[in-house]
């Protein structure tokens, strides 16, 4: 017992609140310090902790008494229990109080009685921060999940709803006329911490966003407004660009600026530059991509075809729907953690639509045709898209003039000489079904060269292949029309007849 270095162990006390110690921490320094046992009682009325030598059975018996105190009516107190001298007192000025609780032999002497109120006001002020950081963790997590509902709201399109949900304090880019979506790649311990940075009083970040892909740990989406005079207290762009000339793990993928409401399309964009980025000395790519293959089209007879072959479909539940397509573009268990939904019930969906439309979603030509068709059917149509066309098989669609330029174009970087064993490569690698084992088997090459060659084609196609399924469904439509229908796509049903040039024109 060190009872008399009273100024000693203020001085300890305050090195305690330096680095943050523990009420734990602090009551075992008032038992060294004043040879008492001690215990904190918090509003509850329960023990929240104690020194060894605390009796366990004491605080039943003082039970009267630190209800008084805790409802306010004393704001100290001493008592015996037996042969020992209990002192209690109250802190803090709302009900009920927390009580701090010091048993010993004999009477505290003024020194440690004056000590242990020091002592009870620190653990009090220790359990207000830990309260205050609490809620702040508690706000930083709502204000996740606000901005994740908000991206989620302009994916699908719906620029109210997102405004809707921000009833009050709409954040500066839903007032945005175009928007870049910057796709940054980085340690998922490096996520929250940017976040937070960046974070402005209200939740957000300024004239953009940055929320946590729910489906890839290590990738932040940043949409950002594209607006000349969109004012923030930092330029995102600018500081993304910084953080990965700054660190090596980093890497920055951006879009081209779209209308807010095509968002997704924007995302689409930076997934695919993200690629090239990280196969790049810089580490940052901005889009510089061919549209894909729903964009050339002959829009009227492509359309016709899509809602023909989704026609299955039109009996299953909406979330079914939604659920596809999602899951044409990116795992099952990616789904699952993208919709809050088990990896269960994503299957059932999937399976479901499997039934449905007689097809096996295993394939990746497969995914790749429902792809299309659901690209291809827009969630609001043109009224002038209500015309009814025949629809034409997606072997002529493949054919027409569009398609075959889409396609020539897209793989022309893959027929220079100098490439010949890359276009192989993502030749056999689709033929495997994007088993990089089976396509290492089928050429005579390692699997570790069969990937190498595939992010060199990532980097001269500027499409994703390795990471979501979008670019690889484009790689697959582009063979498919070049090879000359070599990979046949799934039967269609017979309704589905030739259409005419007037139709193509359409």
């Amino acid at each position: 017992m060190e009872v008399l270095g009273h100024g000693e162990a203020l001085d300890e006390l305050l090195r305690l609140v330096r680095r943050q110690g523990t009420p734990a921490e602090v009551l075992g320094l008032l038992a060294r310090r004043t040879g008492a046992q001690a215990a904190w009682i918090g509003p509850g009325g329960a023990v929240e902790t104690a020194t060894a030598g605390y009796p366990p059975r004491m605080t039943a018996a003082l039970t009267e008494h630190v209800e008084r105190l805790a409802g306010g009516r004393l704001a100290a107190a001493t008592t015996r229990v037996g042969e020992s001298e209990v002192r209690l007192e109250a802190f803090g000025g709302r009900e009920p109080r927390p009580v701090l609780v010091t048993v010993s032999t004999s009477a505290l002497s003024r020194e440690a009685a004056a000590l242990a109120s020091q002592a009870g006001g620190l653990i009090d002020l220790l359990s207000r921060a830990s309260e205050a950081d609490t809620g702040s963790r508690g706000y930083e997590a709502k204000a996740a999940q606000l901005r994740f509902a908000v991206l989620t709201a302009l994916l699908a399109g719906d620029v109210t709803l997102a405004r809707r949900m921000t009833t009050g304090d709409v954040p500066p880019l839903l007032n945005a006329e175009r928007v870049r979506v910057h796709l940054l790649h980085c340690p998922p311990a490096d996520r929250d911490r940017l976040a937070r940075t960046y974070l402005d009083p209200s939740g957000y970040h300024g004239s953009g966003l940055m929320v946590n892909c729910p489906v890839f740990r290590e990738q932040l989406i940043c949409p950002v407004s594209d607006d000349p005079d969109s004012g923030s207290h930092f330029r995102q762009g600018e500081v993304l660009r910084r953080l990965v000339r700054e660190n090596p793990g980093y890497a920055l993928g951006v879009s081209r600026p779209h209308p807010l409401a095509a968002t997704a399309e924007a995302y689409g964009e930076a997934v695919h530059a993200l690629a090239v980025a990280r196969n790049s000395p810089g580490r940052l790519a901005a889009y510089r991509g061919r549209p894909s293959l729903a964009h050339v089209l002959p829009h009227r007879a492509a359309l016709a075809w899509a809602r023909a072959y989704l026609e299955p479909l039109q009996a299953a539940p909406k979330p079914t729907v939604d659920v596809v397509r999602l899951a044409v573009t990116f795992s099952r268990s990616g789904v699952a953690r993208l919709l809050h939904l088990s990896r269960t019930t994503v299957t059932a969906h999937c399976r479901r639509a499997e039934e449905a439309l007689g097809i096996d979603l295993g394939e990746v030509r497969t995914r790749a045709t429902l792809d299309l068709a659901l690209s291809l059917t827009a969630p609001q149509p043109d009224p002038a898209d209500s015309v009814q066309l025949v629809a034409p098989p997606l072997g002529e669609l493949l054919r027409t003039s569009p398609a075959t330029a889409w396609a020539e174009s897209f793989l022309h970087p893959l027929h220079d000489t100098r490439h010949r064993d890359l276009y192989l490569t993502v030749a056999a690698w689709i033929d495997a079904n994007t088993d990089a084992q089976r396509t290492a088997a089928h050429l005579g090459l390692s699997r570790n060269t069969v990937r190498a060659h595939l992010r060199a084609a990532e980097r001269l196609l500027n499409r994703d292949l390795l990471t979501t399924g979008s670019g690889t469904h484009d790689l697959v439509h582009a063979l498919r029309v070049t090879a000359g229908q070599r990979a046949h796509p799934p039967a269609e049903s017979d309704h589905r007849a030739r259409w005419s040039s007037k139709d193509v024109a359409s």
